[in-house]
C-alpha cells in the first residue's frame, strides 16, 4: 500500500514561490493553498537531516512568527511521542513559550 503527499510549487521569474498548493489524497486533502511549508526528513546513512524550507512572498512576517512557534510546539509533542522524553519535551515547550513572549505573540 502507498500513500502520496504531493507539493505544487509555481515560482515567479526569480524562482521565489508564488502559491503553493498541496494534496493528500488519504486524508482528503486536494490542492489546498498554503503560504508556507517546511520539511525535515532523517539520511539515515549520514546521519544528517535534509531540509526543504519554502514560503510565498505574500506570506507575513507575523504569520511566519506564528508559524515557527506553532511548529516548534508541534515539534515538542513529536518528540514526546517518539522518545517518551517527557522532562526535556517540557523544556521545548517552555522555550516556545519564551519565544512567544520575545516575539509578543502572546500577552
Amino acid at each position: 500500500m502507498n500513500s502520496n503527499i504531493n507539493l505544487d510549487i509555481k515560482l515567479d521569474e526569480n524562482r521565489v514561490p508564488e502559491s503553493i498548493q498541496w494534496s493528500a489524497p488519504d486524508g482528503g486533502v486536494e490542492k489546498s493553498q498554503a503560504d508556507a511549508f517546511m520539511l525535515s526528513v532523517w539520511d539515515g546513512k549520514t546521519k544528517d537531516t535534509l531540509r526543504i524550507d519554502l514560503w510565498t512572498g505574500d506570506m507575513l512576517v507575523d504569520d511566519m512568527k506564528k508559524f515557527y512557534h506553532q511548529t516548534l510546539l508541534a515539534m515538542a509533542d513529536g518528540f514526546q511521542r517518539a522518545t517518551n522524553e517527557d522532562e526535556i519535551s517540557e523544556d521545548m515547550r517552555d522555550f516556545a513559550k519564551y519565544f512567544a513572549e520575545k516575539l509578543k505573540l502572546v500577552g
